[in-house]
């Protein structure tokens, strides 16, 4: 059985249930994957399918990665990734995964980038307040002092600091699917889906709803 499977986000948009609830809904290209290598507890130490994605010239791909992917037949792919399989035997190089390996109602997370935003300070990054901006003030919109005491007399691991805001690996949790229009290989997720329009997402079944 497989649970995940690589998508493409869309676009957003909204649909009305049966009762006239409004749902905003992302909706993500899921599949079709083809599987590309069976990978088994006997053989490499875990049991997993790599599926590939999307299409690529073959100018763009290097040797190494030709003669892997020459092996099954079905071209090459832009992206290639390790999805888990509870009994990846039962499945062959060169088969598809599609959309219908989920339904109305399955709760799945959301693997993707964020949108990357720059260099940001601490007020955009982490939501920092700012200081008083009265006659004399210094300190409007720095993020104030980040040391310590004599000791340790460091700053310590992890401070918010300014930095780069996003372009970032990024998991939502527990969405709801919507619908799934098998024939189009479109899924309609409830809610937002981490990345910029066109990126590349991985959607698998939650292990937990919450």
């Amino acid at each position: 059985m497989i649970t995940a499977i690589i998508g493409r986000k869309l676009d957003m948009t909204q649909v009305f249930a049966d009762d006239g609830t409004v749902y905003p809904v992302t909706l993500v290209q899921a599949g079709p994957c083809t599987i590309t290598q069976v990978k088994t507890s006997e053989k490499d130490g875990y049991s997993a399918l790599q599926i590939g994605f999307g299409t690529k010239k073959p100018k763009n791909v290097s040797r190494p990665l030709k003669g892997h992917l020459d092996k099954v037949g079905k071209g090459y792919f832009e992206v290639l990734r390790e999805v888990p399989a509870e009994n990846p035997a039962e499945h062959n190089p060169g088969d598809q995964v599609l959309a219908e390996i989920f339904e109305i109602g399955d709760h799945v997370d959301i693997i993707g980038k964020s949108k990357g935003k720059g260099y940001a300070g601490t007020i955009k990054r982490w939501r920092f307040q700012r200081g008083p901006s009265g006659h004399g003030s210094k300190n409007v919109r720095e993020p104030g002092s980040t040391g310590m005491a004599t000791y340790p007399g460091r700053v310590i691991k992890g401070k918010k600091m300014p930095g780069q805001k996003g372009d970032k690996r990024t998991t939502v949790l527990n969405l709801k699917v919507v619908d799934v229009r098998a024939e189009d290989n479109l899924l309609l997720i409830h809610g937002a889906v981490p990345g910029a329009k066109n990126g590349i997402v991985i959607i698998r079944k939650t292990n937990r709803v919450i």
